[in-house]
């Protein structure tokens, strides 16, 4: 029947799925036997129940019986249930136990949960990126076909090796979110200034997606996970790609700082992180949504205070959706976008920002 199960659970979203880990495959298990235990003891009670009604009917002659109590009846229904549970009880232990193992890990990633996007560090090698959705706004506007993975696409997603210890420390940057891989029986919240853990060591290679499983806001449907397995060699290639990828991007910031775009290039720019980035929120003509999110197109912030534009680009606004982009957008394209908002939508104030002038505000000059 268990075999029967698993074979079905696989065609079907009614059930868990067993996973790519040995702790998932534990938590699907434990999952049948209890649910064949339920079955069993219902098809029992209810079985008893009925044959009782139908064999024991008034329109049959039954005559009721006339007692107080019965010891032997009663020490078998306290007796019978506890050792049900014990016998449940222990493999769920075990199984809970093994599951808060963190110990002796591999490697060692932390997940922050951003409004609306994950950020994931690799505390053993100099790599860290944002994973945001990549799923194109014209499919969530109907417009487009959604595609077979709809919502469940990420721009950069996490890689991992396979057959090795990865331990997750689990954050937030704001609100409370939740990290959920239905494939690892991963799920643990991310709350603000705590850090949770969690850890899995997937058997094979393959894509394996899953979401916010916590009620973060408007866009909580938009904050998806995608998880890659590789191959330890494959993974650790890809580890010596994208630390030479961040070498040249900060090799390539410090290059920018000491030239000035033109206010075409910085228009052009400005634009693509706008549309990309805060259009979600701001809308891409700048007007915002009343009453929810403020606009740009006409705010005192476009027109006056430069300073304060780059500042709250860089460092957000405690209570309020605005959150830092200061680890996701770079130096330039801060600047870019702080000159595109003070001259797009008949702003026109002519200001032009470039990198050095971003970073004197990141160096609190």
């Amino acid at each position: 029947m268990l075999a029967l199960a698993t074979t079905a659970s696989e065609r079907s979203d009614l059930n868990l799925r067993p996973g790519v880990t040995d702790i998932s495959q534990q938590v699907y298990s434990l999952h049948m036997m209890m649910f064949f235990i339920c079955v069993v003891i219902a098809v029992i009670v209810f079985g008893l129940m009925f044959y009782s009604m139908i064999r024991h009917r008034k329109s049959k002659g039954a005559k009721p019986a006339n007692f107080h109590d019965n010891v032997k009846v009663e020490i078998a229904w306290t007796v019978v249930p506890f050792l049900i549970l014990i016998g449940m009880a222990v493999p769920a232990a075990n199984t809970l136990i093994a599951m808060e193992d963190v110990s002796k890990p591999d490697l060692t990633v932390l997940v922050t949960g951003s409004q609306w996007k994950w950020h994931y560090k690799y505390m053993d090698n100099d790599v860290e990126f944002f994973s945001i959705m990549a799923t194109q706004q014209e499919q969530i506007q109907n417009k487009f076909t959604k595609g077979e993975n709809y919502l469940l696409e990420v721009d950069r997603p996490l890689v991992i090796p396979t057959g090795q210890k990865v331990r997750f420390l689990i954050t937030s940057d704001d609100v409370i979110h939740s990290w959920w891989v239905p494939d690892f029986a991963v799920k643990k919240d991310a709350n603000p200034g705590f850090i949770n853990e969690a850890w899995t060591n997937v058997n094979e290679p393959g894509v394996y997606r899953g979401q916010c499983a916590e009620l973060c806001g408007k866009d909580h449907g938009f904050m998806p996970i995608v998880v890659i397995a590789k191959d330890p060699a494959d993974y650790e290639a890809w580890i010596v790609e994208q630390e030479a990828i961040a070498r040249r991007a900060a090799e390539e910031e410090q290059r920018l700082l000491a030239m000035s775009m033109s206010m075409e290039e910085l228009m052009a720019t400005g634009k693509r992180v706008h549309d990309s980035v805060c259009a979600a929120c701001h809308m891409p003509n700048g007007e915002g949504l009343p009453g929810v999110f403020p606009a740009i197109k006409g705010s005192q912030i476009a027109l006056e205070d430069q300073e304060a534009h780059i500042d709250i680009i860089v460092y957000g606004r405690a209570g309020t959706a605005m959150q830092s982009f200061a680890r996701q957008l770079t130096m330039s394209e801060i600047a870019a976008v702080v000159t595109y908002q003070r001259n797009a939508w008949n702003n026109n104030t002519g200001d032009m920002v470039q990198a050095k002038d971003v970073n004197a505000i990141m160096n609190g000059n």
